[in-house]
């Protein structure tokens, strides 16, 4: 399937953006249940892409259904790293992490209910993320983002340290790897990816074991580690340039991005085994049920790539999400961005059909007009 959207962006340029997907692409997001939210700093925006239920693609018309795809898009400097849960959604971004607040659309305040006010219900909305807040960071170069219990960790990868956020400060070092010897504004080792439990952080990639200033440049195509937190023993090693490791299913997954895999990680033997290819930079790594969605990059003519295994098949990239079965490794649908974006940092799913975002540009996004009041007498 094929389609187009024009954003709106703060500044006076206006980049078509193209894409395409694979017929089944909507219908599994309506199987599912779910939307996917899907970060490109490259281009400012965080797409949400859902299952719209007013026209049919082939199959689900074919088969008596109905579920074409939705797509917004929302305005953020340079977001990256995001991190979702039953309460809120974090978006780490140039120089700050924002807040969005989750909202039900049910009764409205001005109904004598909690709900927000213009919600758009008629289009089938389930649910919200509103922006709140956000905690000034500074430039950090912030990457992955994960909840561990109602506290946020950010891999804050100029300092080489996890942190967490305090309102009084910039940001609160809490862990570094063992070989990082001080606390510098100098990207080390690019600490970039984070793998929580739900509770504790427990695994951390960076893309070489180095101890000076942006050291890890010198040799990226199997310098790659995952590391264990908090003892920063080296749990796999030899990776291209990794990203976004994932606990699920009682399993340790990453991306091995230089040579576009999904690979699944036995800590304990220092094994790392394949279990899919497909034709991206992959960084971004969400689940659900029975499916892992990666996302898909091409990557840039310059020295940061040069040499990786993937940059022999550069023509053959494509830039978007794939959707893997995570048992067997074989992908079963691919959502592409055809122009206007290049690079995708990551992705995450949440838990609605159909979700309304407000960020902190809603008038620039085309999002509805949406406000929260405590409930009205």
């Amino acid at each position: 399937m094929r389609g187009s959207f024009m954003p709106e962006t703060p500044s006076p340029a206006v980049t078509e953006v193209r894409f395409e997907h694979s017929r089944d692409f909507p219908d599994i997001l309506a199987q599912l249940g779910v939307s996917l939210l899907v970060s490109t700093y490259q281009a400012g925006k965080v797409l949400v892409i859902g299952a719209d239920p007013s026209t049919p693609t082939p199959r689900a018309a074919a088969e008596g259904r109905v579920s074409p795809l939705d797509i917004t898009f929302h305005n953020f400097e340079q977001p990256m790293g995001m991190a979702v849960n039953a309460r809120s959604l974090a978006i780490g971004t140039r120089r700050m992490v924002w807040f969005l607040a989750a909202a039900q659309l049910g009764r409205s305040a001005s109904e004598g209910g909690t709900g927000p006010l213009h919600a758009a219900r008629a289009k089938g909305t389930e649910g919200a993320f509103l922006a709140r807040n956000a905690s000034f960071t500074g430039s950090i170069h912030c990457h992955d983002l994960a909840w561990c219990g109602d506290e946020l960790w950010v891999v804050n990868t100029l300092f080489s340290c996890l942190c967490t956020l305090h309102a009084e400060f910039n940001f609160v070092p809490r862990w570094r790897p063992p070989f990082i010897t001080a606390l510098a504004a100098e990207d080390r080792c690019h600490l970039n990816g984070l793998a929580s439990d739900g509770q504790k952080p427990r695994y951390a990639t960076v893309m070489a074991c180095t101890d000076t200033a942006a050291g890890w440049r010198a040799d990226k195509v199997k310098t790659g580690c995952i590391l264990e937190v908090p003892s920063g023993e080296i749990v796999a090693r030899n990776l291209a340039m990794p990203h976004s490791p994932r606990l699920f299913q009682d399993r340790l997954w990453v991306l091995d991005s230089g040579r576009g895999h999904l690979s699944v990680v036995e800590p304990g033997k220092e094994a790392v085994t394949p279990v899919a290819f497909v034709p991206g930079y992959t960084r971004g790594l969400a689940f659900h049920g029975p499916y892992a969605f990666v996302g898909l990059s091409r990557i840039r003519e310059s020295n940061v790539f040069g040499g990786l295994p993937i940059a022999e098949k550069r023509d053959q990239l494509i830039c978007g999400v794939g959707v893997i079965e995570w048992r067997t490794g074989r992908t079963v649908a691919t959502f592409m961005l055809k122009s206007g974006v290049e690079e995708i940092f990551d992705v995450q799913v949440a838990p609605l059909r159909r979700l309304t975002l407000s960020g902190p540009h809603p008038d620039v996004d085309g999002s509805p007009a949406i406000w929260v009041v405590p409930p009205t007498n």
